[in-house]
């Protein structure tokens, strides 16, 4: 199986299941402790949204804004955690 303990289906780069891999395989990154590995995934992860929002239309950095606004409206109590 290589590093990951368990059998992670591939994704397609821009599609969701990409995204998907990632995101599985740094949660068995954080299963095993391994932060190193987990910090590489994290990467990977980011880079498979980049994928995924430059196929919209979209930059990273317009993700990186619309996150800036909604941290602004948790921060200054418009929005509320559920």
């Amino acid at each position: 199986m290589g590093y990951h303990l368990r059998q992670i289906a591939r994704g397609v780069l821009g599609e969701p299941s990409k995204i998907r891999e990632e995101l599985e395989e740094f949660e068995d990154a954080l299963a095993q402790n391994n932060r190193i590995m987990a910090a590489v995934e994290l990467s990977d992860l980011l880079g498979a949204t980049k994928a995924a929002a430059e196929k919209l239309g979209f930059t990273l950095q317009d993700l990186i804004t619309m996150h800036e606004a909604n941290e602004r409206a948790f921060k200054d109590g418009t929005r509320k955690s559920r």
